[in-house]
C-alpha cells in the first residue's frame, strides 16, 4: 500500500513536467511500447479471444464502474441487488485480459517486463498499450466488453455463502466517481443498486472490524493549482472509497478460498507486525495526543481515527509501515501456504480485481475460473507461479521508487522558491537512535519531509517551527527543514 497518492490538476508548469522527466528516465522507467507489443495488441483489440460463443451473455446486467473522473482504464463493474429471500447479490465485472493476451506472445513477455502500472502527477505508465487498457479491454460504458463476471451471494449480515465466476460478455451502463457517488446516496437520490453499496459496504466493514482486519483511511496528497502557483493539499478519502474497497476485498477473499479449496493458487500475504513496530507507534500515539489505552486493539484505534484532524492523519501515515513485507505466496498440487493469511485483511486474500494495472490478477483470474469450473489450470498460468513472486516484488520496489521520487520532486518544485522561509509543523517521527533528525508534517502547504535539529532533541508529536533549508528539484534529496 503506497505511503501516499499523487494527483495533479491544474496546468502542467514546464519545470515540473521536465524534472518528472528526468525522474522517469533516472529510474529506468518503461515508455514507449516495442512496434510488436503494439501490433498484436491492435489485432488483439479487434479479435479477442476467446469467440464471444464461449462467453455467457450478460449485457442485460446493468452494471456500472466507480473510479476517478479522468480515469479510462477500468477494470471493474458492479451490480448489486437484494435476493427474494434476503440478503445480497453482488455481480462484479473484472477485465478479461486473458481474452486479448496470448501466453508467450510479445504483449505477455512485455507486460511481465513491466509487471504494474506507474502512477506520476502527470500521467500514468500503463502495463498494457492504450488501445487495450484504455480502449478494447477496459469496461468503459456502453461497450460491450469480455469480462470474468463474478456473483457473489451474501447473507443478511454479508458474510459470501456462495461464489461462482465464468468469463461473460458484459457492458457498463454508467461511468461513476466517488464524489459523485456519495453525494447520490448522501441525498437519498441513488437507484437500489448504487444505495445497496453503502448497505453491503458497512455490512462488510463490520465483519471486517469482527475477524480484526484493518483498513487504512490515509488521505491523498494533492497538488492543485493556485493563483497561477501550485499548493498541496490532503483529500480525506469518503466513505463510499471503503465502501467500493470492501467490494473489491470480498472478491479478492472469495478468489483465495476458491484457489485455496483447489489446491493451485497465489495469495497476497502479510505477516503480523512485530511487537516492536507496534510499540513504536504506540509511542508515536502518544506523542501525537491520540489516546490509546492498552487494552484496546490496534484495529479497533485505527477505526477510530479521524483523518480529516492533522494528528490523526499523520498517525495513519506512520501506521502504513505495519504494511510493509507484502508479498505474493504461490502454491501448487495440494500444498496450501500456513500460514496463508493477509494481516492486514485478517483472511487469505488474493489479488484479482485489477488485471489491467497489475500482472498476478491476470493469473489469479485464470485459476479462479479452473477453480469454479472444476478443471485442470491452464498450464501456463501454472507455469508463471514460480516466478511471479519475485517479477511482482521488482515491480513493487520500481512503483516504491516512483511514488517516493515524485512526492520528493513535487514537494521540491513547489517549495523552492521559498528556501529561508518558516513555518508551522508537527514532529511525525524521530530516529531512535539519532533524536536530532526526523520528519515534520507542515500544517501548510501539506508537506513531508526531513527535519534536523541541532541544540536539542525533536520533541515527537509537538508543534514547533522548522525553517526551509533545501528545496531543489534536480537533486533527489527532497526537502529539507531545521528546527527554527
Amino acid at each position: 500500500m503506497p505511503r501516499r497518492h499523487l494527483h495533479m490538476t491544474g496546468a502542467d508548469g514546464a519545470a515540473l513536467t521536465a524534472a518528472l522527466r528526468d525522474l522517469r528516465t533516472r529510474l529506468e522507467v518503461p515508455q514507449d511500447f516495442p512496434p510488436a507489443v503494439l501490433a498484436e495488441a491492435e489485432r488483439a483489440a479487434k479479435a479477442p479471444r476467446p469467440p464471444a460463443g464461449e462467453a455467457v451473455d450478460a449485457t442485460d446486467l446493468p452494471l456500472f464502474t466507480i473510479d476517478p473522473p479522468a480515469s479510462t482504464d477500468l477494470d471493474q463493474a458492479m451490480h448489486l441487488a437484494r435476493r427474494p429471500g434476503g440478503g445480497y447479490r453482488v455481480h462484479y465485472a473484472i477485465a478479461d485480459v486473458a481474452a486479448f493476451v496470448t501466453p508467450g506472445g510479445a504483449l505477455d513477455a512485455e507486460a511481465h517486463r513491466r509487471v504494474t502500472t506507474l502512477y506520476f502527477p502527470d500521467g500514468r505508465v500503463p502495463l498494457h498499450p492504450p488501445v487495450l487498457s484504455e480502449g478494447a479491454a477496459s469496461l468503459l460504458p456502453d461497450r460491450t466488453r469480455p469480462a470474468l463476471l463474478w456473483r457473489l451471494d451474501l447473507d443478511a449480515d454479508g458474510r459470501v455463502g456462495t461464489t461462482e465466476v465464468r468469463r461473460a460478455l458484459v457492458r457498463s451502463r454508467a461511468k461513476l466517481d466517488y464524489e459523485g457517488v456519495q453525494k447520490s446516496i448522501d441525498a437519498g437520490a441513488a437507484p437500489e443498486s448504487l444505495a445497496l453499496l453503502k448497505d453491503i459496504g458497512t455490512l462488510r466493514e463490520a465483519l471486517e472490524a469482527e475477524r480484526g482486519g484493518i483498513s487504512l483511511n490515509v488521505p491523498e496528497q494533492e497538488v492543485v493549482e493556485q493563483d497561477g502557483s501550485y499548493s498541496l493539499a490532503y483529500r480525506a478519502p469518503l466513505a463510499a472509497d471503503g465502501w467500493n474497497a470492501q467490494v473489491s476485498l470480498m472478491t479478492g477473499m472469495a478468489a483465495a478460498d476458491l484457489m485455496i479449496a483447489s489446491g493451485t493458487g497465489i495469495l497476497r500475504t502479510l505477516p503480523s507486525a512485530p511487537d516492536g513496530a507496534v510499540g513504536r507507534l504506540r509511542r508515536t500515539a502518544r506523542a501525537l495526543g491520540i489516546d490509546w489505552p492498552h487494552h484496546v486493539p490496534y484495529a479497533q484505534l485505527i477505526r477510530s481515527l479521524d483523518p480529516h484532524r492533522p494528528a490523526h492523519a499523520a498517525f495513519l501515515q506512520e501506521c502504513t509501515a505495519l504494511l510493509r513485507g507484502a508479498g505474493y505466496t504461490p502454491f501448487t498440487d495440494g500444498e496450501v501456504p500456513s500460514p496463508a493469511l493477509h494481516a492486514a485483511v485478517a483472511a487469505p486474500y488474493a489479488h484479482c480485481t485489477a488485471p489491467l494495472r497489475r500482472l498476478v490478477d491476470r493469473y489469479a483470474g485464470e485459476l479462479c475460473l479452473a477453480a469454479v469450473a472444476g478443471q485442470a489450470p491452464p498450464e501456463w498460468a501454472v507455469a508463471a507461479l514460480a516466478t511471479l513472486p519475485k517479477e511482482m516484488a521488482d515491480g513493487g520496489r520500481l512503483a516504491n521508487a516512483v511514488e517516493r521520487g515524485c512526492v520528493d520532486l513535487v514537494e521540491a518544485a513547489l517549495l523552492k522558491d521559498r528556501v529561508g522561509e518558516t513555518f508551522d509543523a508537527v514532529v511525525i517521527d524521530v530516529k531512535d537512535h539519532e533524536p536530532t533528525v526526523g520528519t515534520v508534517h507542515l500544517e501548510d502547504p501539506a508537506v513531508v519531509g526531513r527535519v534536523e535539529s541541532p541544540a536539542a532533541p525533536l520533541p515527537l508529536g509537538s508543534r514547533i517551527r522548522v525553517t526551509l533549508t533545501a528545496a531543489d528539484p534536480a537533486t533527489t534529496t527532497g526537502v529539507q527543514f531545521t528546527t527554527a
